[in-house]
């Protein structure tokens, strides 16, 4: 169905005020579709509709939307479904947003994360504009060499449903970055094999002051999922993923 007889079935809906039905059709959508939607509304009927979203499917319509309509939604919630919506963004979608905020709502965001969070922002938004260290997320899964494969599936499912992924996992000691090893191939090997012996040692990263573009470029070039950024001493600071990287290259283009 098109955009427009969408916005029209759905205002015809409004007006008999059948909620759940307006609910049904956007559950069908992609995020990006429903964010797109939503721009066709007025502020008052957009946070209507956005609040018939489930808690996951709103925040990933969120990062889609435009910067004003972004803001406007933000003055408009409550601070705890403003929190609802931040739990639920990855941290540097969380961060793009607060890029293009006005201070008094970038401040209202950080007074609704926890200090971790807030930690982590805060490191992110000091790099410089351009580098890999702006575009990177801190969400990724790190394993101890020593750790088993049994250990290090306890540990994916303890934490990896708040990473952006998990089929490679990073693996340090003492934050330094040793190797990678993907689920597949923790799959394929015993409970009892120690992760330092089938992780791949020779590892593509990049530090976290180069160009994000070269970063974008060498991602697209190589054709993965996920690159390690690192800092000056070889420590793990975060990983820049295949659809950060493409955004950027489509800000180039």
């Amino acid at each position: 169905m098109e955009l427009e007889e969408l916005k029209a079935e759905i205002e015809d809906l409004h007006t008999k005020r059948q909620f759940s039905a307006i609910k049904t059709i956007l559950n069908q959508l992609n995020p990006a579709d429903i964010a797109q939607l939503l721009e066709e509304f007025s502020n008052e009927e957009r946070l209507l509709f956005f609040r018939l979203l489930g808690k996951e499917e709103a925040a990933d319509t969120f990062v889609e939307l435009e910067p004003d309509n972004q803001e406007a939604l933000i003055h408009a919630f409550s601070d705890n479904e403003l929190r609802e919506v931040l739990d639920e963004l990855y941290l540097d979608d969380t961060v793009d947003i607060i890029e293009d905020m006005p201070a008094n709502v970038v401040s209202r965001i950080l007074r609704n994360t926890d200090a971790s969070t807030r930690s982590q922002i805060n490191q992110l938004l000091n790099y410089p504009k351009d580098s890999a260290g702006s575009i990177m997320t801190t969400e990724f899964v790190f394993l101890h060499p020593d750790a088993t494969v049994e250990e290090s599936f306890a540990r994916i499912r303890s934490v990896g449903i708040d990473k952006e992924t998990i089929y490679t996992c990073y693996v340090t000691q003492n934050r330094v970055l040793l190797g990678v090893v993907t689920v597949r191939r923790m799959l394929l090997s015993s409970y009892e094999t120690r992760i330092g012996d089938i992780m791949e040692t020779n590892v593509l990263s990049v530090n976290t002051h180069e160009d994000k573009e070269d970063v974008s470029q060498l991602l697209n070039k190589y054709d993965l999922s996920a690159l390690p950024v690192v800092d000056a001493e070889n420590r793990l600071v975060g990983i820049i993923t295949f659809d950060d990287a493409m955004d950027v290259i489509e800000e180039e283009t």
